[in-house]
């Protein structure tokens, strides 16, 4: 699966990874819902580390559409409300 992090690029994860990423979105939708704020800015930055660490960066000139978009790092807790419910951003 190809993810944009939104303002940064473009990375290929593998199965694995996304399913970390997976629980880590499912993580971030509990804190929206639950107020917890300093919850979801832990989660949030733990699954963009994911990202950039084990994902793999696809090149600026790569033009793989992108699977799932991730909001940028200065998300804020009020904008997440809009993103991070239900399923979250990556339907389980």
């Amino acid at each position: 699966m190809i993810v944009r992090i939104m303002t940064e690029g473009q990375y290929k994860l593998d199965d694995e990874v996304l399913a970390k990423v997976n629980e880590l979105d499912n993580a971030c939708v509990a804190a929206v819902e639950a107020g917890d704020e300093d919850g979801f800015h832990e989660h949030f930055e733990e699954l963009l580390q994911l990202i950039r660490t084990q994902g793999q960066e696809l090149a600026d000139d790569d033009l793989h559409g992108s699977d799932v978009l991730i909001p940028p790092s200065d998300t804020s807790f009020a904008e997440a409300a809009a993103d991070f419910t239900g399923e979250g951003l990556i339907p389980d």
